[in-house]
């Protein structure tokens, strides 16, 4: 069975380097089979944060999946914003911008959530969506079936209802539908994990959101420590997510909440 971790909104920038230590030791002693990094990879998209960020990856060096946030274009630099705005991200992970992890119990797909025209708030397109679900079609009976967005499609906030993923509602149908069984996304440095099937949303089969707190960045909001999320497939019916957060005293991250979550076959 499989282990993952998910790591997000690490803004490379404004990462703590105690914290950076920690975080690197974590994915060496978990050595999971795949890290996912659901974007706000970078604080201003600039060459040398991506640099950063490319070495930390290099440094635990595991199978990634990397997919863009709203971070990782310029904003400042309005001419590489509307003429290159991935160039710097391109440069540091290649030019898939949406890619697909498959490997023996899991599929991770990724969706570039990013619009540079929109600043900060993310859009799934249609196509995006059939895209998504036609990979999902295609996914083995036993494989964990993950969808990677950055901005969320889910909230649990009033305030933060404005931070939706544009069009999420759509998505979330057809990827039910279509047999995903988590949608990974960060931006808003919450770490929570939801169901998306009830009321008043009713879905063709269960779907979970699984969002992630920032790594790295001293961007803590409301005093939510640093955080990320391991992911265990140790069953053929379930997976677990634990929520592991960054212990100041200790200058570690240690284990703590856990979500059991049946899968649906």
């Amino acid at each position: 069975m499989s282990l993952i971790v998910q790591i997000s909104d690490p803004h490379f920038g404004t990462e703590r380097p105690d914290v950076v230590e920690a975080l690197h030791a974590s994915v060496v002693s978990l050595q999971p089979d795949l890290v996912i990094l659901s974007g706000d990879v970078t604080q201003r998209a600039r060459r040398s944060q991506f640099a950063a960020a490319r070495r930390f990856v290099d440094g635990y060096a595991r199978p990634t999946l990397v997919v863009p946030g709203n971070h990782d274009v310029p904003l400042l630099n309005v001419f590489a914003r509307i003429f290159d705005p991935f160039g710097n991200y391109r440069r540091a992970f290649g030019d898939d911008l949406e890619p697909v992890f498959d490997g023996g119990d899991v599929l991770a797909i990724g969706v570039n959530t990013v619009r540079p025209a929109r600043h900060k708030n993310g859009e799934v397109s249609d196509v995006q969506i059939a895209r998504v679900a036609t990979r999902l079609r295609r996914a083995g009976d036993g494989q964990l079936r993950i969808v990677v967005t950055h901005q969320p499609v889910h909230v649990i906030r009033e305030k933060d209802i404005a931070n939706l993923l544009i069009n999420c509602e759509r998505a979330v149908a057809a990827w039910a539908e279509a047999g995903a069984d988590l949608v990974l996304g960060g931006h808003i440095h919450l770490p929570y994990v939801r169901p998306l099937d009830g009321e008043p949303r009713k879905l063709a089969r269960p779907l979970w959101s699984v969002q992630a707190g920032t790594a790295l960045s001293t961007r803590i909001r409301e005093g939510i420590s640093n955080s990320f999320h391991v992911i265990r497939r140790d069953t053929t019916d379930a997976c677990v997510v634990e929520q592991w957060d960054y212990d100041e005293a200790a200058r570690q991250f240690k284990p703590g909440g856990r979500t059991v979550i049946p899968l649906w076959r």
